[in-house]
Formats: C-alpha cells, structure tokens, sequence
C-alpha cells in the first residue's frame, strides 16, 4: 500500500511540475507548483521525514506560493503577452542544459544505488530536525554557506534588475 501510494504521488508531483512548465498562465502555473509541493511534502512524509515534510507544506507550499500568487496579481502577469525573447542564448543553454540533466540522469540510473558509498544514517531519526541541524553546520556547512551566497546574489541581482526598469520608465515618462 504505501510503495502505491509512493508511486502515485510522485506520478501527481511529475505531472504537475510538467504542467507548471507548460502552463501558458502564471496563474496556472503557481497553483500547479503548488501541487507540485504538496506531492513532495507527502513524499517526505511517506520517507519518514515530518520535520521536512512540514517546513515544505508551510514554508514553499504556504508562504512562498502566496507571495507568488500576490506578486503574479499585483503586476497582472496572468494576462500578460509573451513576446519576442529578449535573451537570444536563452534557447541554445536550455538546451545544452536539458542535455546535461539528461545525462546526469542517465549517469545515475546506470549507477544505481551505489553512486555514494556513505555510511548508512538510522532510518528513525534521518528526518528529525536535531540530525537535520547537526549534519547541515557541521558536514554541510560549505554547501550551506554557499547557498546562502548564492541566495544574497540573486536578491541583490533581482533588486539591480528592477531599479534599472524603474528607471528606465521613468526616463521614458520625463
């Protein structure tokens, strides 16, 4: 019962991020993502994760799909047009990049299980949030302080993008 249960949502959590891609919508697309989160968080719970499960049922599927949602309707991007791509090496390096995936995926399948030969960590406390901490300052502590640089540079970035919009509407208006 519980590998079906396993197998569906994942079908769910597939389909609905292929449908948040190919959804023409903003709208439809924030709801399909949120769908998305949910399908993970139950796989979370289902992998015996409830601490994990949680955070992404209220932090990703709560509070940052309504930030979306709020910002998609405040800027009315849900009836906005798609037009000429402004970024003309936006298609190849999806491309070469879907490539890469597919071959990393491929790469993985081939290896199976026993890409890492890490040490095996206890099934029963994996997902509490003491081993969650313990393991992301002490062994991951690079990655995560990475990621957290990496996270300051696209806010930094998102904030130079929109001041140069801003900007130039106001050039434009004077």
């Amino acid at each position: 019962m519980e590998t079906f249960l396993f197998i569906t949502t994942a079908i769910v959590a597939v389909g609905a991020a292929l449908a948040m891609v190919l959804s023409s919508n903003a709208v439809h697309s924030a709801l399909f993502l949120i769908l998305n989160f949910c399908s993970v968080a139950i796989l979370y719970f289902l992998l015996r994760a409830p601490f994990l499960g949680a955070v992404q049922v209220t932090v990703y599927a709560g509070a940052i799909m309504v930030l979306f949602l709020f910002v998609i309707m405040l800027l009315g991007a849900e009836n906005a047009e798609l037009g000429e791509e402004k970024i003309g090496w936006q298609k190849p390096a999806g491309l070469v990049l879907g490539v890469a995936l597919l071959a990393e995926i491929g790469y993985v399948a081939y290896r199976g299980t026993k890409l890492i030969d890490a040490p095996v960590a206890d099934a029963t406390n994996i997902g509490a949030p003491t081993t969650i901490s313990a393991k992301l300052f002490s062994t991951y502590l690079l990655p995560f302080e990475v990621i957290s640089i990496l996270l300051l540079i696209a806010v930094v970035g998102t904030v130079v993008l929109t001041r140069r919009r801003v900007v130039a509407r106001e050039e434009s208006q004077s």
